[in-house]
């Protein structure tokens, strides 16, 4: 999330690492740790790999940075090259409004920077964020994907619904405001779940959204509000996979499950994992090289392997 906290007296400098999308949160907590402002943007066109910058008085808590990239790096696996440059505030803030221009998705959605002003568009339901969150920020083919699936079940008025893995609660705040229902967010990283009630809050949706720190379903929240409506994972392909099971027994019969973060390369994979817990596949959205699942556990069971 872009910020500012204070002024700054000194030079500032910008450190950045380029990393796969699931190393984001980690980097960004470690970069964030040190930082006054950061920002996260797409660096190549598959979406496969993101920038995480942070901005800083020059030398600025150097032993505490090194220390939490350490973190981050047996955290996430990942061992990128820290970047480091001088730079203007100035420069900063204008790549990142240029980097977060007002984006349409699907029929219903627009999804706007806080930097834009507020346009009154009764035929769109708008959705505010930070600049500097491109990550989970609708720009990805993920989430748009997610997006136009849920504009295609919405009339099946799901009543309880759960974004799993929530990130910045973009899809949690897009249920409740087309649907106005409660959404139960859930994601593993501190991060997600403060940027998740902030935005809530943001765009007046704080009353619908429960944002919770889990562990998948595990997470007692989870467990507690099962069985679901509505299930959205946008996750990644293999993590996907392994939760199929839990997933299935917590869907309700008739309810609707929307799987992202996949690669259209791992549809078959994915399909297939779901299709044994006797999941149906509905529909198929691609955005770019990601795919998005839509899957619906029958009101009767069906033989397992068995679908469209």
């Amino acid at each position: 999330m872009a910020s500012t906290t204070r002024r700054h007296a000194t030079s500032l400098e910008t450190i950045a690492v380029t990393v796969p999308e699931a190393a984001v949160p980690f980097f960004e907590n470690a970069i964030g740790s040190v930082c006054t402002t950061v920002g996260i943007f797409e660096a190549n066109p598959e979406g496969t790999l993101w920038r995480v910058e942070g901005v800083r008085d020059h030398g600025h808590r150097e032993d505490e940075l090194a220390t939490a990239l350490m973190l981050a790096q047996l955290a996430s696996g990942e061992n990128p090259e820290l970047e480091r440059s001088p730079t203007e505030a100035e420069g900063w803030l204008a790549r990142t409004y240029e980097a977060f221009p007002e984006q349409e998705v699907g029929r219903r959605f627009v999804i706007r920077g806080t930097h834009l002003p507020e346009q009154a568009d009764s035929t769109r339901i708008a959705l505010t964020l930070d600049a500097g969150v491109a990550f989970g920020s609708g720009e990805h083919g993920s989430t748009r994907g997610c997006l136009r699936a849920l504009e295609r079940i919405a009339h099946r008025a799901p009543r309880r619904i759960l974004d799993l893995g929530c990130g910045t609660g973009i899809l949690a705040m897009a249920a409740a405001a087309l649907l106005h229902k409660p959404v139960l967010a859930v994601d593993i990283e501190p991060w997600s779940v403060r940027v998740s009630a902030h935005n809530a809050q943001r765009n007046q949706l704080g009353r619908l959204l429960t944002c919770r720190l889990g562990n998948g379903w595990n997470t007692p929240a989870i467990r507690r509000a099962a069985p679901y409506d509505l299930v959205f994972a946008n996750i990644l392909a293999r993590p996907l996979c392994l939760m199929a099971k839990d997933l299935a027994r917590n869907l309700r019969p008739g309810g609707t499950v929307i799987l992202a973060g996949l690669l259209r390369t791992q549809i078959r994979m994915v399909l297939s994992a779901h299709r044994r817990q006797g999941l149906v596949l509905e529909h198929v959205l691609t955005e770019g090289d990601w795919a998005t699942l839509v899957l619906r556990k029958p009101n009767r069971p069906t033989a397992h392997g068995k679908g469209q």
